[in-house]
């Protein structure tokens, strides 16, 4: 196979930022994504409806900066949760046709999350329900933050104490376990009852833990949910080319600057959008599983959110392509996963100017 034209993909789950670093990062996904649901964990968090609907103004502006027609790409706008969000704010949010989604960070899980929810059934009782009544689906950051529980294990226990006591109060809410990073969180999301639905990163098809420490402590690697051992990878890569609908496309592609990642405590994400759709094939043609992508990147999740389709196309050609050493943002620069390193497949990215 020396070339695939599918149905233009979606990213469930991208991290933009605002400002220069927005600018400069926004043309690489919406040069292959048709939509992109945005994570709201900016300074300060993107808690109100008015607040969502400001920031999405900034996202569409920068993306006709970037050169690419406005009509090419959709912004999907989310909530950041809070103890304090308001049922009223739930509906507000339905209401203005541009939040599509509510996003649970636990206090302190990953970066920016430090306005997160203390205690999910405790405090946001109101705000599920009206989710659950309008069918806008919660987007979990699913790892308890406990610091007496091992990072590697926080995901598994997630599942326990959040989870279940929540699809047990909750069991029409739609939930999106976002970036799967375990076995036991593939195999909760295939089998759990209601709507139930999880997102996969590149990252996590690709790399064990072992990808960390090659060589000497690798920064650019670094993400929360960290990378896992290699029996969890081998479960995503099922999990998402599988061809369960339950299973879709989610970079959760995060934007540093690369001296805050190259830092002594250094920020965890990997940035991706640039060459995203060629990182899954790379995972998807591991497997010979070719032929699953399209439905894990461009069906399964419009279909989980209720929304239609996309009817235009992406191709990807067979040709090796080596992932730059670094990219401009802003006044500095940042390292794009797998950075110096080749890939077998390009994206034919739109061009399509504004």
């Amino acid at each position: 196979m020396t070339s695939i034209t599918m149905t233009r993909p979606d990213d469930w789950h991208l991290h933009l930022r605002d400002g220069e670093a927005l600018a400069a990062v926004v043309g690489d996904t919406a040069r292959q994504f048709s939509r992109a649901i945005i994570m709201p964990n900016l300074r300060p968090p993107v808690t109100t409806t008015e607040q969502a609907l400001a920031y999405r103004e900034h996202i569409l502006t920068a993306v006709a900066g970037a050169g690419v027609a406005a009509e090419r790409f959709t912004p999907l706008m989310t909530l950041y949760l809070t103890n304090n969000t308001s049922a009223e704010e739930i509906r507000l949010a339905k209401a203005s046709g541009h939040v599509y989604a509510v996003k649970l960070y636990p206090a302190g899980a990953t970066t920016n999350s430090d306005a997160g929810v203390t205690d999910l059934l405790g405090h946001c009782t109101a705000a599920l329900e009206a989710l659950q009544a309008c069918g806008m689906p919660l987007l979990v950051h699913g790892e308890v933050t406990d610091p007496g529980i091992d990072v590697f294990d926080r995901e598994a226990i997630f599942i326990d104490r959040v989870m279940v006591p929540l699809r047990r109060a909750f069991p029409e809410l739609k939930v999106v376990f976002e970036h799967i990073t375990t076995r036991e969180g593939a195999h909760y999301v295939r089998d759990a009852e209601g709507p139930v639905a999880a997102t996969i990163t590149p990252q996590h098809m690709l790399y064990n833990r072992n990808a960390l420490f090659t060589g000497g402590v690798r920064p650019h690697w670094y993400c929360l949910p960290i990378l896992k051992r290699e029996v969890h990878r081998e479960a995503l890569v099922e999990a998402a080319t599988g061809g369960s609908p339950r299973f879709f496309l989610g970079t959760d592609s995060a934007p540093h600057a690369r001296g805050l990642k190259e830092h002594a405590c250094g920020c965890a994400g990997c940035y991706t959008a640039l060459h995203a759709m060629a990182l899954y094939a790379q995972a998807f043609e591991a497997v010979d599983r070719l032929d699953k992508l399209e439905a894990f990147a461009s069906f399964h999740g419009p279909d989980f959110y209720g929304l239609p389709r996309n009817t235009d196309t992406l191709t990807l050609v067979r040709e090796e392509t080596r992932v730059p050493d670094e990219l401009p943002f802003g006044n500095t620069t940042l390292v794009p996963l797998a950075a110096g390193e080749s890939l077998a497949w390009r994206a034919l990215v739109d061009t399509a100017t504004a």
